[in-house]
Protein backbone atom coordinates (compact mmCIF):
# COMPACT_ATOMS: atom_id res chain seq x y z
CA UNK A 1 0.00 0.00 0.00
CA UNK A 2 1.19 3.50 -0.77
CA UNK A 3 0.17 7.44 -0.97
CA UNK A 4 -3.28 7.50 -0.26
CA UNK A 5 -3.87 4.41 1.31
CA UNK A 6 -0.87 4.70 3.87
CA UNK A 7 -2.06 7.63 4.71
CA UNK A 8 -5.88 6.50 5.24
CA UNK A 9 -4.25 3.46 7.30
CA UNK A 10 -2.44 6.10 9.78
CA UNK A 11 -5.57 8.73 10.27
CA UNK A 12 -7.86 5.40 10.98
CA UNK A 13 -5.57 3.88 13.36
CA UNK A 14 -5.58 7.49 15.34
CA UNK A 15 -9.32 7.65 15.02
CA UNK A 16 -9.65 4.20 16.62
CA UNK A 17 -7.21 5.06 19.23
CA UNK A 18 -8.62 6.70 22.71
CA UNK A 19 -6.91 9.74 23.49
CA UNK A 20 -6.39 8.68 27.31
CA UNK A 21 -5.37 5.32 27.79
CA UNK A 22 -6.57 4.58 30.54
CA UNK A 23 -8.94 7.09 32.71
CA UNK A 24 -8.27 7.56 36.45
CA UNK A 25 -9.79 10.05 39.26
CA UNK A 26 -8.03 12.99 38.27
CA UNK A 27 -9.74 13.47 35.04
CA UNK A 28 -7.98 15.81 32.56
CA UNK A 29 -11.07 18.10 31.29
CA UNK A 30 -9.53 18.98 27.80
CA UNK A 31 -7.94 16.85 25.59
CA UNK A 32 -7.00 17.57 21.78
CA UNK A 33 -6.12 15.30 19.32
CA UNK A 34 -5.10 16.63 15.44
CA UNK A 35 -4.66 14.83 12.82
CA UNK A 36 -3.37 16.48 8.99
CA UNK A 37 -5.98 14.82 6.57
CA UNK A 38 -3.85 16.41 3.72
CA UNK A 39 -0.41 14.63 4.87
CA UNK A 40 -2.34 11.27 6.50
CA UNK A 41 -0.16 12.35 9.65
CA UNK A 42 -0.67 13.95 13.27
CA UNK A 43 -0.58 17.73 13.10
CA UNK A 44 2.61 17.90 15.20
CA UNK A 45 4.06 20.95 16.29
CA UNK A 46 0.58 23.01 16.11
CA UNK A 47 -0.11 25.66 18.34
CA UNK A 48 -3.14 26.52 20.13
CA UNK A 49 -4.67 28.29 22.87
CA UNK A 50 -7.60 27.76 25.20
CA UNK A 51 -10.05 30.34 26.35
CA UNK A 52 -12.81 30.70 28.36
CA UNK A 53 -15.72 33.19 27.76
CA UNK A 54 -15.94 35.99 30.72
CA UNK A 55 -19.27 35.80 32.42
CA UNK A 56 -20.21 38.49 31.56
CA UNK A 57 -19.59 38.40 27.76
CA UNK A 58 -17.11 40.99 27.92
CA UNK A 59 -14.82 38.59 25.92
CA UNK A 60 -12.37 35.44 26.53
CA UNK A 61 -9.80 35.08 28.90
CA UNK A 62 -6.45 32.63 28.08
CA UNK A 63 -6.20 29.65 30.14
CA UNK A 64 -3.31 28.17 28.90
CA UNK A 65 -1.74 27.97 25.31
CA UNK A 66 0.82 25.05 24.25
CA UNK A 67 1.75 22.63 20.82
CA UNK A 68 0.65 19.27 19.74
CA UNK A 69 3.40 16.27 20.01
CA UNK A 70 4.94 14.44 17.97
CA UNK A 71 1.51 12.21 18.03
CA UNK A 72 -0.69 15.45 17.28
CA UNK A 73 -2.24 15.44 20.58
CA UNK A 74 -2.06 18.31 23.21
CA UNK A 75 -1.52 17.16 26.45
CA UNK A 76 -1.38 19.50 29.53
CA UNK A 77 -3.49 22.24 28.95
CA UNK A 78 -5.47 21.83 31.57
CA UNK A 79 -5.32 19.83 34.72
CA UNK A 80 -7.67 17.97 37.13
CA UNK A 81 -9.73 20.79 39.03
CA UNK A 82 -8.86 23.27 36.54
CA UNK A 83 -11.46 24.10 34.38
CA UNK A 84 -15.30 25.21 35.36
CA UNK A 85 -18.69 25.25 33.43
CA UNK A 86 -18.96 27.85 30.31
CA UNK A 87 -18.06 28.33 27.40
CA UNK A 88 -14.34 27.94 26.11
CA UNK A 89 -13.09 27.84 22.70
CA UNK A 90 -9.88 26.52 21.27
CA UNK A 91 -7.65 28.23 18.67
CA UNK A 92 -5.91 26.09 16.55
CA UNK A 93 -2.88 28.40 14.18
CA UNK A 94 -3.57 26.87 11.14
CA UNK A 95 -1.95 29.26 9.01
CA UNK A 96 1.55 29.15 10.97
CA UNK A 97 1.07 25.13 11.05
CA UNK A 98 0.69 25.20 6.80
CA UNK A 99 3.36 27.80 6.27
CA UNK A 100 5.92 25.84 7.65
CA UNK A 101 5.22 22.84 5.82
CA UNK A 102 5.37 25.36 2.58
CA UNK A 103 1.64 25.16 1.99
CA UNK A 104 -0.95 27.68 1.46
CA UNK A 105 -4.44 27.58 3.31
CA UNK A 106 -7.81 29.27 3.34
CA UNK A 107 -7.85 29.29 6.94
CA UNK A 108 -5.26 31.48 9.70
CA UNK A 109 -6.36 29.89 12.08
CA UNK A 110 -9.58 27.79 13.73
CA UNK A 111 -11.55 28.41 16.57
CA UNK A 112 -13.34 25.51 18.12
CA UNK A 113 -16.10 27.07 20.25
CA UNK A 114 -17.89 24.58 23.44
CA UNK A 115 -19.80 24.68 25.93
CA UNK A 116 -18.60 22.48 29.55
CA UNK A 117 -21.38 21.74 31.80
CA UNK A 118 -19.62 19.88 34.14
CA UNK A 119 -16.01 20.37 34.83
CA UNK A 120 -14.82 17.26 36.43
CA UNK A 121 -16.04 15.66 33.38
CA UNK A 122 -13.50 15.01 30.38
CA UNK A 123 -14.08 16.55 27.05
CA UNK A 124 -11.99 16.15 24.03
CA UNK A 125 -11.80 18.11 20.82
CA UNK A 126 -10.60 16.30 18.31
CA UNK A 127 -9.61 18.71 14.85
CA UNK A 128 -9.11 16.97 11.33
CA UNK A 129 -7.18 19.11 9.42
CA UNK A 130 -6.73 20.28 5.71
CA UNK A 131 -5.41 23.61 3.84
CA UNK A 132 -8.79 24.29 2.58
CA UNK A 133 -11.31 22.18 5.46
CA UNK A 134 -11.88 21.07 8.93
CA UNK A 135 -13.68 18.86 10.62
CA UNK A 136 -14.39 18.81 14.51
CA UNK A 137 -16.88 16.96 16.84
CA UNK A 138 -17.23 16.20 20.62
CA UNK A 139 -14.89 12.96 20.79
CA UNK A 140 -14.73 10.59 23.91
Amino acid sequence: MSGAGDRLEVVSRHLATSPTSAMSSDVIPITSHVLDLASGLPASGLAATLFKKNSDGSGWTKLNSGRTNPDGRLPGLTSPGSISAGVHMMKFETGEYFAARNLKTFYPYVEVTFNIEDGSQHYHVPLLLSPYGYSTYRGS
